[in-house]
């Protein structure tokens, strides 16, 4: 392969990562040219979008796209893998957790574009400030890769596999841990008809707290102060929820061996 720039690029899945990519690049001037899914309702409504053909079954992918995006389920990259032959393309898959080298047998041409951050389908993002980590068989093809989504964002850093793994574990106990966490206290508040929303500053300013250097020394709280009265109390309020006791208990030992 010897592009020198990515001009058109084909996407093989339709759901909230694809979505925000197709949209994204088709914003920067970048051909979407195909959109395949098993749900053809789902490639339809992500085609319409970016002005491009929707397809549901393999065979009618054309090969003559400069990029391929496989942004789908870890399983369905060693499936995809048996079945697509792309030699003359760069293709790309989206995953946090799996090796660039599951693409070795689609084409010479290979890479990762994964991003560290929630994608909801409908949901507005600042694909300026979207952090997005990259990994390439070869240095053409970083250069292909940095130039495609060069045009979305700066904020691109390059991780081999072992790194973006652990990276990728951060962000689940970022994201995922934390919206859990919220949930239960969302529960908590309803459980006893409060309003949850009076603590969305809270929660903002956690968050902002980010910008302020590093986290541990911020901690706050009856588990910093080792407040053990008010510990013993909120145990008591949690004793027939099981559960939510020993993620207290756990979290509560994390913050005082800190």
């Amino acid at each position: 392969m010897r592009k020198t720039s990515i001009n058109d690029v084909t996407f093989i899945g339709s759901g909230n990562v694809a979505t925000h990519l197709a949209l994204a690049l088709h914003s920067t001037g970048v051909a979407i040219r195909q959109v395949l899914s098993r749900e053809y309702d789902h490639a339809a409504l992500l085609a319409s979008r970016v002005g491009a053909q929707p397809i549901n079954r393999p065979e009618l992918l054309k090969n003559n796209a400069d990029a391929y995006i496989l942004a789908v389920n870890d399983d369905a990259l060693y499936d995809l893998a048996l079945d697509l032959r792309l030699p003359d393309a760069l293709v790309l898959h989206t995953s946090g957790s799996t090796p660039m080298a599951v693409l070795k047998p689609i084409s010479r041409c290979h890479g990762v574009v994964w991003s560290p951050q929630t994608f909801v389908r409908d949901f507005a993002m600042d694909y300026a400030r979207l952090p997005l980590c990259i990994e390439a068989d070869s240095l053409q093809s970083e250069e292909l890769i940095v130039g495609l989504f060069g045009r979305i964002t700066h904020n691109i850093h390059r991780l081999d596999f072992e790194q973006r793994r652990w990276a990728h574990l951060a962000a689940v106990m970022v994201n995922n841990f934390g919206n859990a966490i919220n949930a239960l206290a969302q529960d908590l508040m309803l459980q006893r008809g409060l309003d949850f929303s009076m603590l969305q500053p809270l929660a903002e300013a956690t968050t902002k707290k980010i910008n302020l250097g590093p986290l541990w020394p911020q901690q706050t709280g009856p588990a910093a102060r080792h407040d053990e009265k008010t510990l013993d109390a909120q145990r008591r309020l949690l004793a027939d929820q099981p559960q939510l006791l020993e993620l207290y208990n756990l979290l509560t030992d994390i913050i005082q061996q800190r």
